[in-house]
């Protein structure tokens, strides 16, 4: 059981004492006033209610108002009072009011899950570390979310008082005259990015329009109306495809500006926010084709810059405020002074150590705004890679706050085809949440319990039957000898399959390595047993596609690691690839949960080309 504290509260206020007394809650609770924390955090309210047998009509309950006041802190700074016989919230706006209804809704859950139908008494005063607090969600590597499995995640987030989310698009956003582009991947239209958008005001989050516009543009530089505007036509290896492809626009090309002006004039005006992110990553092949002269005369990192200004004028020009990926611009802090003084530079990295403190440090000198961006370590690793993402979360919101980053931002991304199940992120939203709100917290990281924060706010599992079976499988990775960056040794088996076990990113795999990694799988598919539960059926799905990559494994290592996979013995390759059918008909099956059919064959082809070599 877990015992009602404020500090199990997610996010842990910043001031909170229980009182004497308890309110009781067996007959609801009565809204009155003239002030409300709005209707979808009224719904919440009264849908955790209804867990205890209670509701919102109760003319006879505790009455619940919310005063306007102003509370010391950033905009969403509240009150919460809980006496025995009333409920107030404070705030000097709806903002406020919303996340202390958050908060009440916490507290209540908190006690219905140690079986009570009454809610100790306490005083809240409460403000966020973070002005802006988001999460960006990968939509263009195979997975488009359905709406309605977006409208759920927009809910969690309001519900852990996030207030920005971010779609990243390549090319799923349905841009008239360019179908060749998302032909077939089920794009987000014009109209359904608009209903997000009311969507997400309606829950004070912030929809942030999305476009990448340098690299990351090859799935539409290799269709034949554009590979025109490619820094490499011909097209180059890159880690985002099996195969060459033209990766990044030429900055030298008028056409190029010319086809992002058209862009942003029919993205920027289905969303309400004044900030759009125009990505601008890992420009691989920048000065390997088109504009090497210029590259060579001078630099890559100032024709880079140049292109950085020209993409933040048009933006300018239709009146919005322009973020990037700060990857490029940070190895060269020399020019980070020539930047826009009202552009956003975000600052990311995903493993434990990412030098978000030295990075962190050269913004801040700029003068600029900046975003810390950590990730949920999702990708690549099919069953998350636990530790690693309450170490990363947790440095980014300490450098963040150390030197004055005005956001933190959430990444979660689909590299390879987004094996990964949706929830095996969910602890990085919940956790990643928490530190945003109050940075401190990231100071006694190794003392989070994260399997509680599942269970209480993402599953809502008052069993608590998965949210340690999940945050086990989350760290299996950690029996691995050697870690690889952006990923687990088990994923990148699947991925360098066709390869030797001596690749770089296998080495953490070897015997001793792999029989403890499937005794631990054998046990958290034995805890998964007793659940019955669709979101067990994920967990279910990573464990066993694990299971199977660490039988392969040892196949393979019984034969040499110098050796191809065709080395191993043919009928035990054949009945590895059989066994995977029924796998990769389970990912199909759960992949319609969430996701629109489009994305649905690139992402099986990923399972398919496995069970390919092994035939």
């Amino acid at each position: 059981m877990i015992e009602p504290a404020p500090d199990r509260l997610l996010p842990v206020p910043k001031q909170a004492e229980v009182r004497a007394g308890f309110c009781s809650l067996a007959d609801g609770l009565h809204y009155a006033g003239d002030h409300s924390p709005g209707k979808p955090a009224l719904a919440a309210l009264n849908r955790e209610l209804e867990a205890i047998g209670a509701g919102m009509d109760g003319t006879d309950a505790p009455v619940l108002t919310c005063h306007r006041a102003e509370v010391p802190g950033k905009t969403g700074a509240y009150r919460l009072s809980i006496q025995t016989d009333a409920v107030t919230i404070t705030a000097a706006d709806t903002v406020g009011w919303c996340y202390g209804t958050h908060t009440l809704i916490q507290w209540i859950r908190l006690h219905r899950f140690a079986g009570e139908d009454r809610v100790g008494c306490l005083e809240v005063i409460d403000t966020p570390d973070f002005e802006h607090r988001g999460v960006m969600l990968d939509i263009s590597r195979t997975r488009v979310p359905t709406m309605d499995t977006l409208f759920a995640w927009i809910d969690l987030f309001a519900s852990l008082k996030l207030n920005q989310l971010q779609l990243y698009t390549e090319h799923t956003f349905a841009y008239r005259n360019h179908n060749i582009v998302w032909r077939g991947c089920d794009p987000i239209t014009h109209d359904q990015l608009k209903e997000l958008d009311v969507y997400c005001i309606e829950r004070h989050i912030e929809l942030v329009a999305n476009q990448n516009s340098f690299g990351h543009f090859h799935r539409w530089l290799v269709h034949a109306p554009y590979r025109s505007l490619a820094e490499v036509p011909e097209g180059v290896e890159h880690p985002f495809a099996p195969e060459k492809e033209p990766f990044s626009l030429c900055p030298e090309d008028p056409g190029t500006l010319k086809l992002l002006a058209g862009l942003y004039d029919e993205l920027l005006p289905c969303v309400q926010s004044n900030t759009v992110n125009v990505g601008m990553d890992e420009t691989f092949d920048l000065g390997m084709g088109r504009s090497r002269e210029r590259c060579e005369v001078l630099g890559k990192t100032r024709v880079y810059l140049e292109f950085v200004k020209k993409v933040h004028a048009l933006l300018a020009q239709r009146g919005k405020r322009m973020m990037f990926w700060g990857d490029i611009i940070i190895h060269h802090p020399e020019l980070i002074a020539e930047l826009p003084k009202d552009i956003i530079p975000l600052e990311w990295g995903y493993e434990a150590d990412h030098p978000f403190a030295e990075h962190g440090r050269l913004f801040a000198q700029s003068g600029l705004a900046f975003y810390v961006c950590p990730g949920t370590s999702s990708w690549q690793s099919i069953t998350g890679r636990g530790r690693n993402m309450v170490d990363n979360l947790a440095r980014a919101a300490t450098a963040g706050r150390n030197h004055g980053a005005a956001g933190y931002l959430i990444t979660d991304w689909g590299d390879w085809g987004y094996l990964q199940p949706p929830p095996v992120a969910y602890a990085g939203f919940a956790v990643g949440a928490g530190y945003a709100w109050r940075t401190d917290a990231a100071d006694r990281a190794d003392d989070l319990d994260v399997p509680a924060l599942l269970d209480l706010y993402v599953f809502n599992d008052r069993a608590r039957a998965l949210g340690q079976t999940v945050w086990d499988l989350s760290n299996l990775y950690r029996l691995e000898r050697e870690h690889p960056t952006n990923g687990s040794c088990l994923f990148y088996l699947l991925r360098f399959a066709d390869k030797t076990m001596n690749h770089e990113r296998l080495r953490g795999l070897d015997r001793e390595t792999l029989t403890a990694m499937r005794e631990e799988l054998s046990r958290l598919k034995g805890q998964l047993e007793d659940v019955r539960s669709r979101t067990a059926d994920y967990f279910r799905f990573a464990a066993d596609l694990s299971d199977r990559l660490a039988q392969l494994a040892e196949l393979w290592l019984s034969v040499d690691r110098d050796q191809p996979l065709i080395a191993v013995d043919p009928e035990k390759r054949r009945a590895l690839s059989a066994a995977l059918t029924p796998l990769i008909q389970t990912h199909e099956n759960l992949w319609q949960d969430y996701s629109r059919p489009g994305g649905l064959a690139e992402s099986r082809a990923r399972l398919m080309r496995l069970q390919h070599l092994l035939d």
